[in-house]
């Protein structure tokens, strides 16, 4: 469904559902009359931004852009996270506008809008890590005060907006060498009634092909992943894919903006009911495909072919032209990302192919 058909949905009325986020003073009346996160404070009815101020350690401070759109009457409180890869621009331009978009008259709860974490990625065009310190800012949670840039942001994060939500997205996006096919992520906890809801969560959100993922860390101490420190601390919680090869396609941006417009819907933070994916198809693992040569490559599929295991999706040659490495599907699914630049070194992902469950 295009962009602006989806947006159309906000109509209706929504009822009530208690927030239970941590952080701010109560009343008898409001259980949080007023929502901070960072230094963006924003009173019943109102939408503020300022920044989380990540400071200076064994390296550079960073300031973490946010915005709080804290609905009119209570509910639910709602995270919506991007940019944790600097340079996957859909999902960073889905939150701006999200920002935009939300009006905090018609809400019942709240949103915490994080649209750029890793800024030093984004400003050096930097693909998969902070250039600060050369790490991923999606596996160092729930981080270090005392740690790189990295930790001390990721220990912020899980502070100010973990800490303070009842749900999260984590919105994503193909990097600049990668060629991805919109997916999701459902973290299966084992709880199954916050399993149920990040379920339902995954199908308002809308896309047709998600990942099981059943093997995240279980520890809240060692939860890697920001979306998996939100399901570790009993948060039901997505992560959302779309968008390829570093571009700003409409259709992208507008899927995410549109999928969390209709969870809000299905947590009943926004009014109207949620149009639900039907028959998604269900991944049960994601097998990455690593070269074993450094030189050009050569795709021979697009992002979302079926694939059989062992037919040929690429070809590395040297710098003169001759093949040196052929690559093929290590087993048989769909293509969920295949890589978007020439440029291979050995070890690198070329592919990621998405096992269906049978």
């Amino acid at each position: 469904m295009r962009f602006a058909a989806r947006l159309a949905l906000v109509v209706g009325l929504a009822a009530f559902v208690p927030g239970s986020g941590l952080g701010s003073p109560q009343t008898a009346s409001d259980p949080r009359p007023t929502l901070k996160v960072g230094t963006a404070e924003a009173a019943r009815g109102q939408k503020a931004t300022g920044v989380i101020a990540v400071p200076a350690g064994a390296d550079a401070a960073t300031n973490i852009a946010v915005a709080v759109v804290h609905g009119a009457k209570p509910g639910p409180v709602l995270a919506i996270v991007s940019g944790l890869h600097g340079t996957e621009y859909s999902s960073i331009l889905a939150v701006e506008r999200l920002i935009q978009l939300l009006d905090p008259a018609q809400l019942s709860g709240s949103v915490i809008l994080v649209p750029l974490v890793n800024v030093a990625s984004f400003e050096q065009k930097i693909a998969h890590v902070n250039p600060i310190d050369g790490k991923s800012m999606n596996r160092f949670y729930p981080g270090k005060a005392d740690g790189t840039q990295t930790e001390r942001a990721s220990f912020l994060m899980t502070k100010e907006v973990v800490d303070q939500c009842d749900h999260l997205i984590d919105l994503h996006g193909g990097d600049l060498d990668e060629s991805l096919r919109p997916y999701s992520y459902w973290t299966v906890t084992g709880n199954l009634a916050q399993d149920q809801i990040s379920r339902e969560m995954l199908l308002a959100f809308g896309l047709d092909h998600i990942v099981v993922s059943a093997d995240r860390p279980k520890d809240p101490a060692a939860s890697r992943y920001l979306e998996n420190t939100a399901s570790t601390r009993g948060k039901p919680s997505i992560t959302a894919e779309a968008g390829h090869a570093g571009t700003t396609d409409p259709d992208d941006i507008g899927v995410l903006v549109a999928g969390s417009v209709n969870v809000m819907r299905y947590l009943r933070i926004l009014p109207g009911a949620p149009a639900v994916i039907e028959n998604p198809v269900w991944i049960e693992r994601a097998v990455a495909l690593p070269s074993e040569q450094t030189g050009i490559f050569y795709p021979l599929v697009k992002r979302g072919t079926y694939v059989q295991a062992g037919m040929k999706v690429g070809y590395v040659t040297d710098y003169v032209g001759r093949t040196i490495y052929e690559a093929r599907a290590p087993e048989s699914g769909v293509v969920l990302y295949i890589r978007a630049v020439p440029s291979l070194t050995k070890g690198e992902t070329v592919a990621s192919v998405g096992v269906v469950r049978k």
